[in-house]
C-alpha cells in the first residue's frame, strides 16, 4: 500500500503487544505523544480505528486484528528487500562481463577466474571470446564491462592499460627440427599450420612474413591454438603462435619451441569505457587480470 509507514506499523504492533502507549514509547525510546501521533497518522491513512481501550489495556479493534496478521509479513518483506539491496552496496554482488581473444581465454584467464570465484562467490563472471574489433564494439555498446585485447586500440571512449608483451614463437615437431633462432626465410619451403584468416594473430604473422618477402604455404588454417599444436606435434608442419600458448608445462606434445628473428610479438591491454563505473567487483576482476599478467611476465610460466 502506497505511503504505508513501517515506523507507524511497529508502533501499532508494540502498543498491542505491550498493552499500552507508554510501554511502547519506552521500548522505542520515544515520548508517549510521539507514539500516539504515529497511531493517529496510521489510522488516518487507513481510514479506520485500530485501537480501543478495554479497561486500562490497549486492544486491537477488528480492523486492528486484521492488520496485525499482515505486519509480520510486511516487515519480513522489507527486511528481505533491504538485505537484497545491501548485497550490492559493496559491488561484490552482480555480474562482470569480460571479452577477450581465445588464446588469452585459454592460457591466462582460468587461474584468475578461479581465484576470483573463490574469493567472491556472489560475483557472476561471464566471458565472451572474439576478435579485437568485435570486443571493442561490445565494450562501446556497454554489452561488455572490460576487454583483454590486442593493441592497437583506437577510440576516444576507451581507457586502455597495456599489461603484457606476448612474443611470438616458431613451433615444430621434435622429429622435424628448427634452427635455434628462426628467420622468416625458414618458412618459405615449410608447410605451415596457421591461425584462420581474419584473426588478429594471423594478420601479425602474415605481416611479418610478407615484410621479409616470404610467400607462405599454409596447408591448414584453424581457429584453435590447441588444434594447431596437435597437428604440428603430429609432424604435419610448423607454425608461428603467441608464446602464451606454448609456455613450458602447458603442453605434453613433442614440440620444439624457438624464438623468431627479427622478433615478433603483440601487446595485450585491458580496455574499458572511460565513463564506466568501476564497481568493487569490476575493480577486483581488472586487478586480478593485471596481476596474472605481471606474474606471467616475471616467471615466464
Amino acid at each position: 500500500m502506497r505511503g504505508l509507514n513501517p515506523d507507524q506499523l511497529h508502533a501499532f504492533a508494540d502498543v498491542i503487544e505491550l498493552g499500552s502507549f507508554s510501554a511502547a514509547a519506552v521500548r522505542q525510546n520515544l515520548s508517549q505523544p510521539a507514539i500516539s501521533q504515529q497511531i493517529r497518522q496510521l489510522e488516518a491513512r487507513l481510514g479506520v480505528r485500530l485501537i480501543e481501550r478495554v479497561g486500562k489495556r490497549a486492544m486491537p479493534t477488528r480492523a486492528g486484528q486484521e492488520l496485525l496478521t499482515h505486519i509480520g509479513r510486511i516487515d519480513q518483506a522489507m527486511n528481505d528487500a533491504l538485505a537484497a539491496v545491501a548485497g550490492h552496496a559493496d559491488g561484490m554482488t552482480g555480474m562482470v562481463r569480460i571479452g577477450t581473444g581465445a588464446t588469452a581465454c585459454i592460457y591466462l584467464l582460468p587461474k584468475v577466474l578461479d581465484a576470483l570465484q573463490r574469493r567472491f562467490p556472489n560475483i557472476e563472471i561471464v566471458v565472451k571470446t572474439g576478435n579485437t574489433v568485435d570486443i571493442l564494439k561490445l565494450i562501446e555498446e556497454n554489452s561488455l564491462d572490460i576487454g583483454l585485447v590486442t593493441q592497437p586500440v583506437t577510440g576516444r571512449c576507451f581507457d586502455t592499460i597495456p599489461i603484457l608483451e606476448d612474443a611470438f614463437v616458431a613451433i615444430a615437431a621434435t622429429k622435424n627440427g628448427l634452427p635455434d633462432i628462426v628467420p622468416p626465410t625458414f618458412f618459405a619451403d615449410v608447410p605451415l599450420v596457421l591461425y584462420e584468416r581474419g584473426a588478429h594473430t594471423r594478420k601479425i604473422v602474415d605481416g611479418w612474413l610478407q615484410q621479409a618477402g616470404v610467400a607462405t604455404r599454409s596447408i591448414m588454417e584453424l581457429g584453435s591454438v590447441e588444434a594447431i599444436k596437435e597437428l604440428v606435434g603430429a609432424g604435419l608442419g610448423a607454425s608461428i603462435l603467441p608464446g602464451m600458448g606454448v609456455l613450458p608445462g602447458r603442453t605434453q606434445l613433442p614440440l620444439i619451441v624457438r624464438p623468431l628473428t627479427p622478433s615478433l610479438g603483440r601487446q595485450l591491454a585491458l580496455v574499458m569505457r572511460r565513463d564506466k563505473k568501476l564497481t568493487a567487483g569490476l575493480r577486483e576482476v581488472r586487478d586480478g587480470i593485471m596481476q596474472a599478467a605481471t606474474d606471467q611476465s616475471s616467471s615466464g610460466t
